[in-house]
């Protein structure tokens, strides 16, 4: 197995795209990312108390995945996994820190823009920093508005954003600056979910006029993160809005209006869509980048954010990586419609080559799940496959109704052991029950494991509870 896969190859396969594909007959690619948005956050998957209604309208013009995993339980693997298509077993940023993409990884980016997509992000990056081969710019993106760096991110008020590789000043004030940017402001001025909205939505009222070439978006929001910085005053935005007057906790009232937020900033995108006559040649996904936190003062219970699923975010149990996922293409995707075929972000390089018509590609872990979006029949995966570098390591595997959880890395440890058909919370363990299972998904673990001197793991492993 080549990993990393040269640049030089893919541009050397892009030139096999069949000479009769034209802009007009390729869609175009919108992803969006929420960032720590749980399962159970959305009116479409049960919240009852958030209103979310622009992405229930997206839900009822789509179709709504049920079994849709992240790369990862953090931030910066997880979005590895999404745009290398490789999982945490193979990937290069396999944990947050401040590892940087190089020249010769490929980027879902890499393979649009080299098929003739215009290509802009928008939002936290994550996998590369001020200076380095791993920024946006120099890893498929033609342009790119945001944060470089995910400690950075945490600042909704930050003295700087990041435009195509140059700092961009703002009005706000933090006293003690962290090093990456990161703290707290005492002058709150410039809110940098709103800017980042703004020059998002200006980029695309620019590409989708222009009907030469088609395009693709990756607004990775920041919201509803938490500022860890402002302890219990974390969940930071202008106003709580519709939910001012609720008798709930401060951080409620902020969680509840980061989400509103997101949902219409996405009600936004779709209107500029619509604007420009491209609502219908564009296939828009939306999902997060993991499950629920307990961060910035943050109760995930609150509003039971992970639904049904135990675990939020840092676990390999469901409510950590399972996320919502939506996508609403008018005419191709059914409107009204669930699927629980199990897709995860290594899937996208694929799905967005397929829509795209680049046939060929490197090596990845994923599978084109765009059959599935279409409401057509779709190759299941054989297994996905999970790892986790803090707090003492963890592996999972999900293979068919079958998950298996290690707590740490000692494949020879116990291998927690849940048949999601009939226990989706994962409370009862029956490893005991099916030994054959469990050997199975060690065997998997073991297999999918490709070592790294980048990435070790940190503090120690959560004790099983009996």
């Amino acid at each position: 197995m080549l990993r990393p896969l040269l640049l030089a190859v893919l541009t050397a396969f892009s030139v096999l795209l069949p000479s009769t594909t034209h802009a007009a007959e390729r869609p175009n690619i919108v992803w969006i990312m929420a960032d720590d948005l749980g399962y159970g956050d959305l009116g479409c998957y049960g919240q009852e108390r958030i209103k979310t209604p622009h992405l229930d309208r997206m839900a009822a013009e789509g179709t709504r995945f049920t079994d849709f995993y992240a790369g990862s339980t953090v931030c910066a693997p997880s979005r590895c996994v999404l745009m290398t298509g490789l999982h945490t077993g193979h990937c290069y940023i396999r944990g947050n820190g401040k590892t940087n993409l190089k020249p010769e990884h490929v980027t879902v980016a890499n393979v649009l823009q080299d098929a003739g997509y215009a290509t802009g992000q928008f939002g936290k990056w994550g996998l590369g920093h001020e200076g380095s081969t791993g920024i946006p710019t120099k890893q498929g993106f033609d342009t790119f508005f945001g944060y470089l760096d995910q400690h950075h991110a945490h600042n909704y008020y930050p003295t700087f954003l990041v435009k195509d590789g140059q700092r961009f000043p703002l009005k706000n004030v933090v006293p003690k600056e962290g090093q990456w940017g990161q703290g707290v402001a005492s002058e709150k001025v410039d809110y940098s979910a709103h800017l980042i909205t703004e020059h998002c939505l200006r980029w695309v009222n620019e590409v989708a006029a222009d009907e030469s070439k088609p395009f693709f978006l990756y607004w990775s929001m920041t919201l509803p993160h938490a500022n860890n910085e402002a302890g219990r005053k974390g969940m930071e935005i202008p106003s709580h809005g519709q939910y001012a007057d609720e008798d709930w906790p401060e951080p409620q009232k902020g969680l509840a209006a980061m989400i509103s937020q997101l949902d219409s900033d996405v009600g936004q995108l779709f209107e500029v869509l619509k604007k420009h006559g491209a609502d219908e040649n564009t296939v828009v996904f939306f999902t997060s980048d993991n499950g629920p936190h307990a961060e910035g003062g943050n109760n995930p219970d609150f509003f039971d954010s992970n639904g049904p699923l135990r675990g939020i975010k840092r676990a390999l149990y469901e409510g950590g990586i399972r996320v919502p996922m939506i996508v609403r293409w008018p005419g191709h995707v059914p409107a009204g419609k669930t699927s629980d075929h199990a897709a995860y972000f290594g899937d996208f390089l694929e799905t967005a080559a397929d829509l795209a018509g680049v046939e060929e590609l490197p090596e990845t872990d994923g599978l084109s799940f765009l059959p599935a979006c279409l409401g057509k029949d779709q190759r299941a995966h054989d297994f996905l496959f999970w790892e986790f570098y803090e707090q003492g390591g963890r592996k999972a595997v999900r293979m068919g109704d079958w998950k298996g959880v290690l707590q740490g890395f000692d494949t020879d440890g116990h291998i927690e052991v849940y048949n999601l058909a009939i226990d989706l919370g994962e409370q009862t363990d029956v490893s005991k029950e099916h030994p054959e299972i469990a050997e199975k998904i060690r065997k998997i673990m073991i297999a999918e494991h490709e070592p790294t001197d980048l990435w070790s793991v940190r503090g120690k492993p959560a004790k099983r509870k009996k």
